[in-house]
């Protein structure tokens, strides 16, 4: 039986339609992300994560998002523009969209309601530093911020959340994928 998420559709950056059935059987990290925000070089860690790990059966997902204090203002054009220039990913990257609020796409919902916390994000300096800035989450289930990672197994089921301040060579994260990939 296919799992749910592999049905959700997506467009990757350049238009195209899709879903993640197309990385069914692949060990994933979904992450939102965006090319104005304090956290952004982290574009250069979900790339070497990608490198290392993709010939294992493993890939990168980023999906833009302008949630968080406007820092993904630009169209998917400039955005894959960006990437490209900046930080040389050759991760798959999606369509912008958003990952909270009433537009929130199904995908994030999924990935919300299948894993609603974050590791690390209650001891978070991040979510610290946003609630004394009055641009913390609604709730203590939304996405807290730029750079938040989903993890999941070959299955299609979502077994980690990561902050976004715990970097992609963090060694939870590398510790998470490496198990993940050890599993045939």
């Amino acid at each position: 039986m296919t799992a749910p998420i592999y049905k959700i559709p997506v467009s990757r950056i350049d238009g195209t339609p899709s879903s993640l059935a197309d990385f069914q059987g692949s060990v994933l990290l979904i992450v939102n992300v965006a090319s104005a925000c304090g956290l952004t070089p982290q574009y250069a860690g979900l790339e070497q994560v990608y490198e290392k790990y993709r010939g294992r059966g493993f890939n990168v997902l980023g999906f833009p998002a302008n949630d968080f204090g406007a820092q993904e203002p630009g169209t998917n054009a400039e955005i894959q523009e960006f990437c490209t220039t900046k930080f040389d990913v050759h991760f798959p990257m999606f369509q912008k969209i958003a990952v909270k609020g009433e537009a929130q796409h199904p995908l994030y919902r999924y990935l919300v309601d299948a894993k609603p916390q974050a590791d690390g994000d209650k001891d978070s300096g991040l979510r610290r530093t946003l609630a004394k800035h009055g641009l913390g989450p609604t709730n203590d289930t939304d996405v807290l911020w730029n750079f938040e990672k989903f993890l999941v197994n070959r299955q299609g089921q979502v077994i980690g959340r990561f902050a976004p301040d715990i970097t992609p060579e963090d060694p939870r994260i590398v510790q998470a994928i490496e198990s993940e990939l050890a599993k045939a």
